[in-house]
């Protein structure tokens, strides 16, 4: 990747990291729905006024609406509401690491729901070193039935098992040759759809005192920063760098997460917080492969 496309996976990194933070405050003032729907109305939003700004279009076929419902329902729906409950036992920080296994239960689902992407050794040892350091991450004092922190775990893993399965669904898009800004805002409208009764219902919004302007803040900030904007910087990397480059920013993401957590949240940061981030960084690594093709392909060439 050139300096350009470097600086906007940083800016990426620094958006979905920055969502944690945004979480955090926003947990001070609204509920769990409230939350999650105000960022995916609102980003969902701003998506469609940039479409429209741009020239593109909306997909307007119900193949393409069903496909994008199951999406958000995936990828943004749930996850996200995992995430704003898990954080209400977990700090911020622990959080992003804990979302950082993505990428390995994407592995595992793709090998089981797919025939073209089998569990090579590479990931095998990946997985592990990923399962390790959830492990080392938790801690084994923390893992007492009933215990907050195992509570805010488990909801922050199903967030991860819900992205593992929106990324191999996702493929499904690649046959419906629908331009990634608008399948962004379609998803975000879906998943809008589906929280807004579950708002309704289960916190009466219009019973909940008002929140003050640090927790508004907050929301446009998610909505705005961590959602809309995110969206079109990830696309902007992935048609200029691939797929594999941009997966990069999970190395980024709990870094960042970590340290405004630390810096404006006064976070603890437990030593078993990093040596839980370099296991999943090791497990990444592996999983990604490249980093061993070049020094296999070094090593011939020395020899």
């Amino acid at each position: 990747m050139d300096k350009k496309n470097w600086l906007l996976l940083l800016l990426l990194s620094i958006l979905w990291g920055g969502s944690y933070f945004f979480v955090a405050i926003a947990l001070t003032g609204l509920p769990i729905f409230t939350i999650v729907f105000l960022r995916v109305f609102n980003g969902a939003a701003l998506l469609v006024l940039f479409i429209f700004l741009t020239g593109r279009k909306l997909p307007g076929n119900g193949r393409t609406w069903l496909t994008l419902f199951i999406m958000g329902f995936f990828n943004n729906a749930i996850p996200f509401t995992m995430i704003v409950s898990g954080q209400q036992y977990v700090s911020s920080g622990f959080a992003s690491i804990l979302i950082a296994i993505t990428p390995f239960l994407t592995v595992i689902t793709a090998h089981l729901l797919t025939k073209d992407e089998k569990i090579s050794s590479g990931k095998i040892v990946g997985i592990f070193l990923g399962i390790l350091g959830v492990f080392i991450l938790i801690g084994f004092e923390s893992m007492q039935w009933g215990s907050k922190e195992l509570l805010g775990s488990i909801f922050v893993l199903t967030a991860t098992v819900s992205y593992s399965i929106a990324s191999v669904w996702g493929k499904k898009f690649k046959s419906l040759n629908m331009d990634p800004v608008a399948t962004a805002a379609g998803q975000l409208i879906c998943s809008s759809l589906i929280l807004l009764p579950l708002m309704l219902i289960s916190d009466k919004p219009w019973q909940l005192p008002l929140p003050n302007i640090e927790v508004w803040g907050a929301i446009a900030g998610i909505a705005l920063f961590s959602t809309a904007v995110a969206y079109i910087v990830y696309f902007q990397i992935l048609r200029n760098s691939g797929a594999t480059n941009v997966m990069l920013v999970t190395f980024l993401i709990p870094i960042i997460a970590v340290i405004m957590g630390v810096i404006f949240l006064s976070e603890n940061f437990k030593i078993q917080y990093l040596y839980g981030m370099i296991m999943i960084g090791l497990g990444l690594v592996a999983i990604d492969g490249r980093l061993f093709q070049k020094i296999k392909g070094d090593n011939q060439v020395g020899s």
